[in-house]
């Protein structure tokens, strides 16, 4: 499942929230009734389908389907998607809050969660919410979580976990963080650790990777503060 970065906030395309609706299924709540449960489905997968070329009418067909079935977390996941897209950041949270009330083991919801936490300044709450996503076994992209835990635990200034979560993100295989960014992200916090060989090797790697963009930049600017 590939996952796209705009500022800290992953994106999801159509096909790919599809996948998580083949992947986990439905969750009907006990008072809604079979045929609505159906609908709902059909509304979602709608959604779906117009997601890129229509996001008004995804979100309209999101909607739809949580009103037919209120435990439709994939729904609730489209609608949060949307309205975090569009900068409504705490109706965003809502949804997702809402998803991960439905299932509690809804990892990518949890992690959704965290950056619409972080973009809002409350990292604290952010980074409980990376942490709850990866207590999950069977969460297929890890290292998206690890990654941003990584970076609110930076925030905070407790480069020692940032960079045990960065180190462990790495070993994720396939990636689904792009390795100039992680390992631009590493780098910084061995800088910070005072791990300074360590830095250089991280920021060197991030050259390999991006030779020439934003990442390769900001490499090459802390490079130039490590000792020879």
């Amino acid at each position: 499942m590939r996952h796209f970065f705009v500022g800290s906030i992953i994106r999801l395309s159509a096909p790919q929230l599809l996948v998580l609706v083949l992947l986990t299924g439905w969750l009907p709540g006990c008072a809604t009734s079979e045929g609505s449960i159906q609908k709902s489905k059909g509304y979602y997968q709608e959604g779906i389908a117009s997601l890129e070329s229509d996001q008004q009418k995804a979100f309209v067909s999101f909607q739809k389907a949580v009103q037919l079935n209120p435990s439709n977390k994939e729904a609730r996941y489209g609608l949060g998607h949307i309205l975090a897209l569009q900068g409504k950041l705490p109706q965003a949270e809502e949804e997702f809050v809402a998803a991960t009330k439905l299932d509690e083991s809804y990892s990518e919801a949890y992690t959704y969660l965290g950056q619409v936490l972080e973009k809002q300044g409350r990292w604290t709450e952010a980074i409980a919410a990376f942490r709850k996503a990866l207590t999950n076994p069977l969460y297929t992209t890890p290292d998206l979580a690890r990654y941003h835990l990584g970076r609110s635990l930076a925030h905070e200034s407790d480069y020692q976990g940032a960079m045990e979560a960065f180190e462990d993100a790495l070993v994720v295989n396939p990636p689904n963080v792009p390795p100039a960014l992680l390992h631009l992200e590493l780098g910084r916090a061995y800088y910070k650790l005072g791990f300074e060989r360590r830095a250089r090797e991280s920021l060197t790697k991030v050259l390999t990777f991006d030779k020439s963009g934003e990442n390769a930049a900001a490499a090459k600017e802390l490079l130039t503060r490590l000792k020879p």
